[in-house]
């Protein structure tokens, strides 16, 4: 049967194990053909190739809910739920995304497109099917680097205190993108590699099932095996959340995971069946891949391994220009560290890594705690660079309000991938952040236009006694190495004229040099203003731009709501005389009843009307009038 072909996960289940070992390798040419021409999530799928066949061999999707953490190893369940025809069309518009989409077909029950999900999202299945007094198996994938996610954490408590039936696949191939990091990580090393444990099983079966006196020996073991089991395996990890276990069993055998399947489908209450896998099976270039430059790929040569996209010499990737820049600084001020929760090879910090070994910190896939924990080196005298995708960021909003704006606290937070990403869809695009963040006040919101300008606001970053973010896109950009760092005014914006201006046109980013080379080439009269500082705005420049009686455009690639024309906005309220806000200013309120808080605030009754008979007995003209 052609890949191709394949148009319900029904027809895998009358096929052979044998049958099933060479459908895999057909899928495994399938995947590196297709991904080779559209790009996307290579080694994961990969290394998941058995497991995904076997589970729909067991099990019986769409009525049996499978959920796949993260969901970029999902391709081999759209194929076998009769996608492959489609994969010319991954991750293009109006074609397969590239993660699980409800919209997309009745066999994708859960969307993510982040880590750490699929044990929250299965339990409340759970939760659902019983109290609706209906049948179904709930299985959810989760990977090793996405178990560091205190959400997982959190979810594998609950899973093992209302023991609800469902069955966890832990996938385990050692990597998340890149390698594993922290003590999660070496309880899991410790378990899947237990030596006492895999010599003990290994010698005790080749001895004793050469005959029927040593298989009755085997058998009469079985208490023994369990016992070893229970000490060197379990023990390490899920025994503490009251979780029976499988396992560890070979990825990649199918017969093995059938077999350890329907066991598990069986076991009444929640189980974990731990599977080995390795990750960019069948293809050595992403098999020897130990940095993650395979698991997210662009177009590329499968003879070669070589990428299809030529970069220009003279460009870098907007995250390589501020981790050249981070270096030259970390040299001169030792109290410089950089943070990443799990993206060193996407942020471009391991030629970081390399030159300060002692300063550099991977936290694994734990966006909350890396943000904490750079609020706490700030408190404790150093000054962190932590360095997260806008897409992961809002998993961090409390602690960046509790821990680092509201102690005022002096870290710097790199926000790669700002903006449309395009491809990975809506779970990634970073279109949020300054919405988000905005609001939150003592936090310093930036974004330069090109590559001097992001050297210049990463030194200002460093100078500056606050919490101070930068947020940059995905792309390259002209580079050049600044000789000299020039100190940014925080808060200042600038103006470009082209011709004799009839409109002012303000926005940010890499847009601001594009639109001022477009209006020359146009021969348009423009002013554009580079509003590098989202918050604070450059409300000195705002009040000349408002006198010039110009009209104005506000230009932004990001969500409006709460963007820098929501902002721009708000400010410009003081000249009509007709709008008033009322509502909490930009600080933190602290302790007091709520009361005398309202007073303080101006937002309790009296203040509010106040305001009311003030424009009551404003004079107003006709049109005021009339409406």
């Amino acid at each position: 049967m052609r890949v191709e072909d394949i148009r319900s996960p029904e027809q895998i289940k009358s096929m052979s194990v044998k049958e099933l070992r060479e459908f895999a390798t057909d899928i495994r040419e399938f995947l590196i053909r297709s991904i080779s021409q559209t790009g996307g999530h290579l080694s994961s799928n990969l290394g998941i190739v058995e497991l995904t066949l076997a589970m729909h061999y067991v099990f019986d999707s769409p009525t049996d809910k499978m959920i796949f953490d993260v969901g970029h190893q999902s391709y081999v369940h759209k194929i076998l739920t009769g996608r492959a025809h489609k994969f010319a069309t991954l991750r293009k518009k109006n074609g397969l995304s590239g993660f699980q989409k409800r919209k997309e077909s009745e066999h994708d029950c859960w969307e993510a497109g982040h880590s750490s999900t699929s044990l929250s999202a299965g339990l409340g299945m759970a939760i659902a099917r019983d109290l609706k007094g209906e049948h179904y198996e709930v299985i959810s994938v989760i990977g090793d680097g996405a178990l560091t996610g205190g959400m997982a954490l959190e979810a594998l408590n609950d899973i093992g205190a209302l023991h609800k039936k469902m069955i966890i696949i832990f996938n385990d191939n050692a990597m998340s993108i890149s390698k594993n990091h922290g003590a999660v990580e070496k309880r899991i090393t410790n378990l899947r590699s237990s030596p006492l444990y895999r010599t003990v099983k290994k010698d005790v079966k080749t001895n004793l099932n050469h005959s029927k006196t040593g298989l009755n020996v085997l058998n009469s073991l079985t208490h023994i095996r369990d016992s070893l089991k229970e000490n060197l395996v379990k023990a390490p990890l899920f025994k503490e959340f009251g979780l029976d276990y499988l396992g560890p069993v070979d990825g990649h055998d199918i017969k093995a995971l059938i077999k350890v399947l329907e066991t598990a489908k069986e076991h009444d209450g929640p189980i974990v069946v731990h599977v080995v896998t390795k990750k960019g099976k069948g293809y050595p270039f992403a098999e020897q891949d130990k940095l993650g430059k395979w698991h997210g790929v662009s177009p590329f040569d499968p003879k070669t391994g070589q990428s299809l996209i030529k970069l220009c010499t003279d460009e870098l990737s907007w995250s390589e220009v501020i981790s050249k820049t981070l270096i030259r600084l970390a040299f001169k001020h030792p109290e410089i560290v950089a943070i990443t929760p799990a993206m060193a090879n996407g942020s471009k910090l391991l030629e970081f890594a390399r030159l300060f070994p002692d300063r550099f910190f991977d936290c694994g896939i734990a966006e909350e705690h890396a943000m904490t924990m750079a609020a706490g080196m700030a408190q404790g005298g150093l000054h962190p660079f932590l360095s997260i995708y806008s897409s992961f960021l809002q998993r961090a909003y409390d602690q960046i309000n509790h821990d680092v704006a509201r102690m005022d606290l002096p870290v710097v937070i790199g926000i790669d991938r700002a903006g449309l990403v395009g491809d990975d869809g809506a779970t990634h695009q970073g279109v949020f952040d300054i919405a988000f963040l905005r609001s939150i006040p003592n936090l310093i919101l930036s974004q330069p236009k090109d590559a001097k300008e992001a050297q210049n606001l990463l030194y200002t970053a460093f100078m500056t006694n606050a919490p101070f973010c930068i947020r940059y896109p995905r792309g390259t950009i002209p580079y050049q190495k600044n000789e000299e760092f020039e100190r940014i005014k925080i808060g200042s914006w600038t103006c470009h004229i082209v011709g004799m201006p009839e409109t002012i046109l303000i926005t940010y980013g890499p847009d601001v040099d594009r639109i001022i080379q477009k209006a020359k080439e146009n021969s348009i009269g423009l002013m554009v203003v580079n509003a590098r500082f989202f918050k604070p705005l450059d409300t000195k420049l705002l009040d000349t731009l408002i006198k010039e009686k110009l009209p104005i455009i506000i230009y932004e690639t990001d969500i409006k709501a709460g963007g820098l024309s929501s902002a721009i906005l708000e400010f410009m309220s003081k000249y009509d005389e007709r709008i008033k806000i009322i509502g909490i200013g930009d600080h933190f309120v602290d302790h007091g009843s709520i009361r005398i808080l309202r007073k303080e605030e101006g937002i309790d009754m009296e203040s509010v009307f106040k305001e009311l008979e003030h424009y009551e007995h404003a004079p107003r003209s006709s049109s005021d009038r009339s409406l």
